[in-house]
């Protein structure tokens, strides 16, 4: 069984060589152990960085692509490079190396085909507590809609079997964390969490300026992943509340001018009629969005079987 551990890096050269030597070089249960460093267009010497250490494969884009396209590029290499397992880890060195070998236990095992490791956020001592309370919450909408039990949905510290990654198909362009959540709770795609620990804060985060922009661009992804999957649900909603909204007017101009003889009220009457055609449209936006849905997931099915008949020929 081969394991790649991809270390997505940008501007990396001071912590890679930290991390890499943190991380065990054998795992119990794993035949071969091999490292990709994705290097997300980096201006130091990342790159020369790690080839000094002997880092085994390296993919480099010639700009800043962003997280979410470094990690679904680390995926692609490393299910052409032959892994039957892949563990994602920061190039930052906040996550403990040893821990690799408690997320591959469940796939080794055959219990589970994505791991996420769980870092206990309220535990964090550099964390602050808005900082907390918003991970739990973002986690805790992320399992609703996702229908799965991951406590930390923002953990990049992550394993995948080669079934779970050719399955994966990223989209976002900002990160991967919450998108491949909720597609792996869509997809019914077996995924478990384990509790892991973290190492000391080696440079500031880069993913979100401040603690407004991260809520509006995690929000904006998880609406548009999850409308990507059920998009009935969300035109349904709205749909409704706007139709039901205009019903009630127009059983109020009624009720007025029946009982009350009162006259009038015309605007409240063209408002009711705005709304129940109006709430109408989008219910049926929702039933076209639907089928739309359904043709896409055909389309994924038939992306994951040409990908593995691709990645299957070349392993041969």
């Amino acid at each position: 069984m081969k394991l790649i551990v991809q270390i997505p890096c940008f501007n990396e050269e001071e912590t890679l060589p930290v991390t890499f030597n943190d991380i065990p070089k054998k795992f119990e249960g794993i035949d071969e152990v091999e490292f990709l460093v994705i290097d997300d267009g980096s201006k130091d010497r990342t790159v020369e960085v790690a080839r000094e250490l002997g880092i085994h494969h390296i993919v480099s884009f010639t700009n800043n692509k962003g997280l979410a396209e470094a990690f679904s590029t680390g995926l692609d290499a490393a299910l052409r490079l032959g892994a039957d397992i892949i563990v994602n880890t920061d190039g930052d060195n906040q996550y403990v190396g040893k821990d690799i070998a408690k997320l591959i236990a469940p796939i080794v095992k055959g219990e589970a085909d994505m791991v996420i490791g769980d870092r206990q956020i309220m535990t964090i001592p550099h964390f602050s507590f808005v900082k907390k309370i918003l991970q739990r919450l973002g986690s805790w909408v992320v399992r609703q809609l996702a229908g799965t039990e991951t406590p930390d949905t923002t953990s990049g510290f992550r394993a995948f079997s080669r079934e779970a990654a050719l399955r994966l198909n990223i989209i976002s362009r900002y990160t991967y964390t919450l998108e491949t959540v909720i597609q792996a709770g869509k997809k019914n795609i077996a995924m478990t969490h384990v509790p892991i620990g973290i190492n000391g804060v080696l440079r500031p985060s880069r993913l979100f300026k401040s603690i407004p922009a991260y809520i509006k661009r995690s929000m904006a992804t998880i609406f548009r992943i999850y409308a990507l999957y059920e998009p009935l649900k969300i035109f349904f909603f709205v749909g409704i509340t706007v139709f039901g909204t205009g019903f009630l007017i127009s059983l109020r101009f009624v009720y007025l001018l029946l009982f009350r003889g009162e006259a009038g009220h015309i605007q409240s009457l063209l408002l009711a009629a705005i709304l129940l055609i109006v709430g109408f449209l989008i219910i049926m936006f929702g039933l076209l969005a639907d089928l739309i849905s359904a043709n896409r997931r055909l389309i994924e099915d038939t992306l994951y079987r040409v990908r593995k008949m691709e990645l299957d020929e070349d392993k041969d």
